[in-house]
């Protein structure tokens, strides 16, 4: 190994070095080697640990926030602690008192209060979360003790200013965890939450890591490269820390107090900083170019840090709010996570991991060479597919894409065990085979020089042809986005409508523009004969198209984009529409007109004439695809869902209803912060026996998850949009403007949204993008329980949600047309028809059960009634109507809800049989809304 390059000769202090005090002979394993591997096991473990959370984060509340937390809380901060301490000794040229007993408790705390945060936070105790972040900073703020002793201790010495960046983050972050404690407390307002979540994330990010790598690569980076430290770095070193503090101290005043603008300041200072910092950096890789993937891997994550400074410091310099920062600051979780941090560390680890196992020069040549295995196509694949993820790409290009990215890190992880197992079997195998007073092995020659051109440009082309067949394997399931039009109605557009009418030679350019719901304009007039391009332009908020009823048509367009429609020759008038489920029905044709004698519509040309609805359906593609009119066959034919519905229909055997029971809300005093991730899905379930639909989704349900707290609670709920068209969230549990929180968002795109319920009830959740009634049908809809004040406990509660079906053909979606006539087929409790009537709910003779009720529309009342039950309680809409304590006698046979509103009531069986239940709209009934309690003994 390679002792330290000074600009005044070598010295025996590498940071790095295997030799020195407390070396063991070549094949032995020495204390710090053994140090080392056993701590940095505990970074492995938390790396494997995020690779986990990233595979099962679809079904595991807050996951954005648990895998960033898994990476920088857990893997970061253990290697942060581990390393800074041993580099500390090192430059101070002290021995390595770093591994001891302190240490080890140090490491304990530090990850006992690491495990403390993430469990709490996964459960919604904030009191664990408080005992876990005290303990991290306790950790930290002991290390950052440890540092000042060992500069008081040590002579003056070259490279000391690196100690002194580590002090400095270690003492800022007990302040990052301590904001991040407040945050998970909740009960903030949104400009207060959006103000701390910022100042948490410069803090950690920019202080504990940022200035932890910087001080870092001052000595490690020359040491990588095999080079001399340039001339000035520890003098650049020196004026850098400064800057660097004071900008990031001006970044998060700003954030806690001031406009955004003026945090975009402070993170240019810190960008300066860096800059003053990193400048023999680039000298040092200009006089000796990184050849391995230690070294290339460290580059990629400081251009992706300078990118993603410039990032932050636009988005806090153009966005009106700092409600609109924390928005908008998550798009460059993935930058700074796994472009800069992630690939910093791995390039760290790659090349010390080599130096800690030692055995001699050429043991430590072949473990970095095992680590280096097809790295050039592992960086990659690594760097491309992130870049494939940080653009507007369709959410399953972008799901994909990290898939490549995760299995890049997964492949590091096998690697560094099959190293570390490698070298530990061979230090034993020489151990054995060495005999008495061998001499020990000479210092190690500088490494191989990297390798060859041809094998570099392969494994790039390696690498890269991956992410593009990643890419291209997510754009073919994509193709939903674009909906197939019917084979008939797909004829070519050159000449297709100018049958009849001879062509001019002319073309009419026109610009139609895409406003809300609407094209405007939405007629436009062409003289019969000329060619027709329609110039499409979205300036909406959702995804739209614009179909011609010959076949013609646009692709998907998302908001901001434009495309040409080349309609061909026109000889007659022609409806178009936007092809998206029920945006037609919403209003969104547009009708072309053509003008002069050469007209073939019958009558002169009516907008629509001449076969509007002949070829392609209601919305232009007979429901051939998945976001059609999902079928607008009429009852009874060939399939139709509609036609294959029966509510007297028995399910396959072993069916089981989904579960109606309605956990408590969690105990424990003061109010709790819940996190849930909701995305969007499109999946196929069966709704009804021998009935299916495509339903779009919050996480995979119909109704989504069920949400419960209690009043004074907070809700922090991350919307990521996997379908593939826009979809939004609203919760009318928070009171609270919906300008931001309620938009609409785009495949691929996720925001946050943050409410405090300050009144109990059940509450509606909804999609609100338009057609909101169409989005609703379709399945996206789901209940908030917050339990009033002193809610009496029972033995048992329930959940139902009614909701209506309005089916197409079998598997399509919601039939637009019957939701715009208000004819639903079905009308159904937890989204099945019928379903507790094939598999009751239970109680006993004598319980007190509590049954709550959503209506959840979008537009059918609802008259909940248990037939052979009365209800002693009924709540409904915040409110007692009917309590056993109170005056008179009376009871209740209904409770009676309009669309999306909600109650509950209570009753008491009175003897063991079957006791059915149904929305007392009798035809309702009869159409699914129905179900039983099987009572006993």
């Amino acid at each position: 190994m390679t002792t330290l390059p000074t600009g005044r000769g070598p010295s025996p202090r590498d940071p790095a070095s295997p030799r020195g005090r407390g070396a063991a002979p070549s094949g032995a394993p020495s204390p710090r080697a053994a140090w080392h591997l056993g701590a940095n096991a505990v970074v492995a473990a938390w790396l494997a640990l995020f690779v986990a959370g990233t595979l099962v984060h679809p079904f595991v509340p807050a996951a954005r926030w648990l895998l960033v937390h898994l990476l920088l809380l857990g893997a970061v901060s253990n290697a942060v602690v581990i390393w800074s301490g041993h580099f500390a000794a090192s430059v101070l040229r002290l021995p390595e008192s770093d591994r001891g007993t302190p240490a080890v408790l140090r490491l304990a705390l530090l990850n006992a209060g690491a495990a403390a945060v993430v469990g709490g936070m996964l459960a919604g105790t904030w009191p664990v979360v408080l005992v876990g972040g005290t303990a991290v900073a306790g950790a930290v703020a002991a290390h950052a003790v440890h540092l000042v002793r060992l500069l008081r201790r040590a002579l003056p010495a070259r490279f000391s200013a690196t100690v002194r960046y580590y002090v400095a983050a270690s003492a800022l972050l007990p302040a990052g965890a301590a904001l991040g404690v407040v945050m998970a407390r909740g009960g903030l307002s949104g400009g207060s939450a959006a103000r701390l979540l910022v100042a948490h994330e410069l803090v950690n990010l920019l202080g504990w890591v940022g200035l932890t790598v910087a001080g870092t690569l001052v000595t490690l980076w020359p040491t990588m490269l095999r080079t001399r430290v340039a001339d000035g770095a520890e003098k650049a070193a020196r004026t850098a820390l400064p800057v660097l503090v004071a900008g990031l101290a001006a970044a998060v005043g700003a954030a806690l107090l001031g406009p955004p603008p003026l945090a975009a300041a402070g993170v240019a200072a810190y960008a300066v900083g860096l800059a003053v910092a990193a400048a023999p950096w680039v000298r040092e890789a200009r006089a000796r170019p990184p050849r391995s993937f230690a070294t290339w891997s460290v580059a990629a994550g400081c251009a992706w840090l300078a990118g993603s400074l410039a990032a932050l410091a636009g988005i806090l310099l153009t966005a009106p709010s700092w409600a609109a920062v924390a928005e908008r600051v998550p798009s460059l979780t993935a930058p700074l996570a796994a472009g800069w941090i992630a690939q910093v560390l791995l390039g760290a680890l790659s090349f010390l991991v080599p130096v800690v196992l030692g055995g001699g020069p050429a043991a430590v040549r072949a473990a970095a060479a095992e680590l280096d295995r097809a790295w050039v196509a592992r960086l990659v694949a690594a760097d491309a597919a992130l870049l494939v993820c940080v653009l507007p790409v369709p959410g399953t290009v972008r799901v994909v894409a990290s898939t490549v990215l995760l299995a890049t890190l997964v492949a590091f992880l096998v690697l560094l065990v099959r190293t570390v197992v490698r070298g530990r079997r061979e230090r034993r195998g020489r151990r054995g085979a060495a005999p008495a007073g061998a001499a020990p092995q000479a210092a190690p020659r500088p490494g191989p020089a990297g390798p060859d051109r041809h094998r570099v440009l392969g494994g790039a082309a390696a690498g890269l042809a991956a992410v593009v067949l990643a890419v291209a394997a997510g754009g073919a399931l994509d193709v939903r986005s674009l909906p197939a039009l019917p084979r008939e109605a797909a004829v070519p557009a050159d000449g297709a409508d100018g049958v009849g009418v001879a062509p001019t030679g002319r073309t009419t350019t026109v610009t139609v523009t895409v406003r809300g719901m609407r094209f405007s304009p939405d007629t436009v007039e062409v003289p019969a004969g000329n060619r027709l391009v329609i110039e499409v332009r979205n300036a909406g908020t959702d995804r739209h198209d614009l179909v011609l009823e010959t076949g013609a048509r646009t692709g998907r367009l998302d908001p901001g984009e434009r495309q040409s429609l080349d309609a061909g020759v026109v000889g007659r008038d022609l409806e178009g529409w936007c092809s998206v489920v029920g945006h037609r029905q919403a209003g969104m044709v547009l009708a072309v007109r053509a003008t002069g004698p050469g007209n073939g519509s019958p009558g002169g040309g009516g907008a629509g004439s001449g076969g509007g609805d002949g070829s392609a359906g209601a919305d232009g593609h007979s429901g051939h695809s998945r976001h059609g009119t999902g079928g607008t066959a009429p009852r009874g034919a060939a399939g139709s869902a509609a036609g294959a519905f029966d509510p007297m229909a028995e399910p396959a055997a072993g069916f089981a209803a989904r579960d109606a029971q309605l956990p408590p809300a969690a105990d424990g005093p003061g109010p709790r912060v819940h996190r849930r991730t909701l995305t969007v899905e499109e999946v196929e379930r069966e709704v009804a026996p021998g009935v299916r639909q495509t339903l779009w989704t919050f996480g995979g349900t119909a109704p989504g998850p069920v949400l419960r707290g209690r009043v004074g609670d907070t809700f922090e709920i991350t919307l990521v949009n996997d379908g593939s068209i826009g979809h939004s969230v609203d919760f009318h549990a928070g009171a609270l403007a919906p300008d931001r929180p309620m938009r609409t968002i785009g495949p691929g795109q996720s925001l946050t949204y943050r409410f405090t319920a300050t009144r109990s009830g059940v509450w509606m959740y909804h999609c609100s993008t338009m057609p909101m009634s169409l989005h609703i049908a379709n399945g996206m809809f789901g209940a908030v329980v917050v339990d009033p004040p002193d809610l009496p406990s029972v033995d048992r509660e329930y959940l139902l949600v009614q909701s209506e079906m309005y089916l197409g053909r079998q598997g399509g979606t919601a039939d637009a047309d019957k939701l715009a006539a208000e004819e639903p087929d079905a009308v159904v409790f937890n989204g099945y028809a019928g379903q507790y009537s094939h598999d009751p709910l239970t109680a006993r003779v004598g319980e007190r059960v509590r049954v709550w009720v959503l209506d959840a529309g979008p537009n059918r009342s609802s008259a909940f009634h248990v037939v052979g039950g009365q209800f002693d309680t009924v709540y409904e809409e915040g409110a007692y109507r009917l309590r056993p304590d109170g005056p008179g006698s009376g009871g209740a046979q209904v409770l009676g809800l309009v669309p999306a509103s909600g109650g509950f009531v209570e009753l008491s069986f009175p003897e063991a049989g079957t006791y059915p239940f149904v929305s007392h709209v009798m035809a309702d009934a009869e159409r699914g809304a129905l179900g039983a309690f099987a009572v006993t003994r």
